[in-house]
């Protein structure tokens, strides 16, 4: 058995197109343009990168997009009253924060300063919630394009053995409730986590974001398991893989995301459907 590539960059190209497509009838309509504002602290290359991949897809979709930059010197105060102004814009219908942020700042204290209207990163303790009560809002962007991903590929989750490796507030945690709310017995696994293995020789299902490069070997997973690799790591001769040994699991499972082009590009297309939901839902009204 050899495993089914799911290319994530081929699922988010069809979905931006359609997005595209809907901000065109938008514009002929009157009606408003989806607008995000992303915030960037200090000077981290990954998130620098980051930013520019969704500026770039908001301009392909036909987006307004504005990008904060500030040095990791500035205080909280600063960046809370630029997202108290930015709250009130009628331009803006999402605000990302760039994660990680420098030590100093409180990020939690930060995130729940964006309006869960405008909370289109999915983090705030509202979205969450409601989430958690099994009425989805606006979602976290990785495990809501995790699941895109699935779905089209027809995956059947009801009932599945789901394993999150890692159990972040990114990633791990809100995907738990996702996968929940699809139908699947979830277990999540962190670092205090005994016997790993053990939990991985039987789940049909494995979701891993622990920032370890090739960390996990197929010899140990079920045969026909479902692979999604969250990890992004750049090795020390400047390759990119995934917290996932490729060639290992390809052989094994019976599906597996790519690192690069498989959930990365669909993380990004989660964003820009949540701003265009933010938009419809809360601030949908003809340009005056």
């Amino acid at each position: 058995m050899v495993a089914k590539i799911i290319n994530g960059f081929k699922i988010s190209k069809k979905i931006q197109k359609k997005i595209k497509n809907e901000i065109d009838k938008r514009k002929k309509k009157g009606l408003s343009i989806p607008g995000l504002a992303v915030i960037l602290v200090g000077n981290n290359n990954s998130s620098k990168i980051y930013v520019k991949n969704k500026k770039i897809a908001c301009n392909k979709v036909g987006f307004f997009s504005k990008i904060f930059k500030f040095s990791k010197k500035i205080s909280e105060k600063k960046i809370i009253n630029l997202i108290k102004k930015l709250n009130k814009n009628k331009l803006i219908h999402g605000i990302l924060i760039q994660l990680p942020l420098p030590k100093k700042i409180n990020t939690l204290k930060i995130l729940k300063k964006i309006s869960y209207k405008k909370d289109v990163d999915g983090f705030h303790p509202f979205n969450i919630g409601l989430l958690c009560q099994r009425q989805p809002n606006l979602r976290s962007c990785t495990p809501f394009g995790i699941l895109q991903l699935l779905k089209k590929k027809k995956i059947k989750m009801k009932g599945l053995n789901a394993l999150i490796i890692g159990a972040s507030n990114i990633v791990g945690r809100p995907m738990m409730l996702e996968l929940l709310l699809a139908g699947c017995t979830t277990t999540v696994a962190h670092r205090f986590t005994k016997n790993l293995y053990q939990y991985v020789k039987n789940a049909d299902l494995i979701i891993i974001a622990i920032g370890k490069p090739n960390f996990l070997n197929g010899k140990f997973i079920k045969k026909g398991a479902i692979i999604i690799d969250v990890g992004i790591n750049r090795l020390k001769n400047g390759k990119i893989v995934g917290d996932v040994d490729f060639n290992s699991n390809y052989k094994k499972a019976s599906y597996i995301t790519p690192v690069p082009g498989g959930v990365g590009p669909m993380t990004v297309t989660s964003l820009l459907q949540n701003t265009l939901y933010a938009c419809k839902k809360y601030y949908d009204k003809k340009i005056l």
